[in-house]
């Protein structure tokens, strides 16, 4: 029965910790979409990952803002769909460190479908970013 225990006791003990290290999403994500004809097209993505569901926002001179819906994350995959000019283009991928490797497909002939590699949009931390009154409000530096 100890056996039985400890073992469970180091499942539920793994399964936490693989939980924990999954990659947050929440943030500002940019790369180049590119298509099979070898053009490509800026984009910047701007995340917010609540558990498994994704929402946010996809950008690009081409393209607008289009928002993301049916977002999920699962491990180190990631999926979400967004609507453009009538048609529903489906983007899933793989969450690499910093990166993400997506690759968007649509059952319209009108979208070729292509390949993007997105990376964290890091935050600089810069003084100006921090506070500088007693009270915590920010002012120009």
């Amino acid at each position: 029965m100890n056996k039985f225990l400890c073992c469970c006791a180091t499942l539920l003990l793994s399964l936490t910790a693989a939980t924990s290290f999954a990659a947050d999403l929440t943030g500002a994500w940019t790369g180049d979409f590119e298509i099979p004809n070898g053009d490509s097209y800026h984009l910047s993505l701007t995340l917010k990952q609540e558990g498994a569901k994704l929402s946010g926002i996809v950008r690009g001179a081409q393209i607008g803002q289009i928002e993301i819906f049916d977002g999920k994350v699962d491990g180190d995959k990631v999926s979400f769909s967004v609507i453009y000019n009538d048609m529903t283009i489906k983007c899933d991928g793989v969450i690499r460190g910093g990166q993400i490797e997506l690759t968007s497909k649509s059952d319209s002939a009108g979208f070729p479908g292509g390949e993007a590699t997105l990376t964290r949009v890091k935050i600089p931390d810069t003084h100006e970013a921090q506070p500088t009154n007693s009270n915590g409000s920010y002012s120009a530096q």
